[in-house]
């Protein structure tokens, strides 16, 4: 998995970027954890997810937010990291400019930024939600959710319990023209300790109904 950089408003951004086999292979974008939390892009929730969607084909990236690892400038507020995302978005779409699909995915503060930017880029086609944060962050903006996709929670989970996620995707579940596959694993805390083997096993059987005309590698 080659190192890549990208220039965001504060110099370079690291990530590490897996391209698919197949020509024209759909694009997947991955984002860690709160940069002032530990979060980082080796985040092992976040290499999970990174190594599901590139399974399938997709030509993958996954990056620290300013600040993080080897990536420039210094984190101040989510508006940061929405915009690395959208300039991380950028650089995926201009390496594949022919994709037929774009999907995102985000574990806990990095699944409220990708649905953020679920709202902004028409372009994306899926998501994937993995224990998002809808205790800690506004998640209304969803009205109406502009793709289909999964939420992935434990039912353990000490720091986002669990009946505020029910009641999130319950609230986008009524909504039309989409469809939202949730998955509770039981037992897991927010950070999957010792299961990341059965939540990849989820990502896994979700993607393989999911996604149209990608070939597995």
């Amino acid at each position: 998995m080659p190192e890549v950089t990208f220039n965001g408003p504060d110099g370079q951004i690291e990530g590490r970027y897996s391209p698919g086999e197949e020509e024209n292979a759909p694009i997947a974008l991955i984002l860690h954890p709160h940069p002032q939390h530990g979060g980082t892009m080796n985040n092992r929730v976040v290499y999970e997810i990174y190594q599901c969607f590139a399974r399938k084909g997709f030509s993958v990236l996954r990056f620290n937010f300013r600040g993080v690892g080897k990536s420039k400038g210094s984190y101040r507020n989510e508006a940061d990291a929405l915009l690395d995302a959208a300039l991380a978005l950028d650089w995926l779409q201009t390496s594949n400019p022919e994709t037929p699909q774009c999907w995102i995915s985000g574990f806990s503060f990095g699944a409220w930024i990708a649905m953020e930017l679920v709202m902004r880029r028409p372009e994306i086609t899926g998501f994937v939600a993995v224990a998002p944060p809808a205790n800690r962050y506004d998640f209304s903006f969803l009205a109406p959710c502009p793709s289909s996709g999964l939420f992935v929670h434990g039912d353990e989970d000490q720091i986002v319990p669990i009946e505020v996620v029910d009641e999130l995707v319950e609230r986008l579940s009524e909504q039309r023209d989409i469809t939202i596959d949730y998955r509770i694993l039981e037992g897991a805390d927010h950070f999957f300790k010792d299961r990341t083997g059965e939540l990849a096993g989820e990502l896994d059987n979700y993607l393989e109904s999911a996604i149209i005309g990608v070939s597995p590698v």
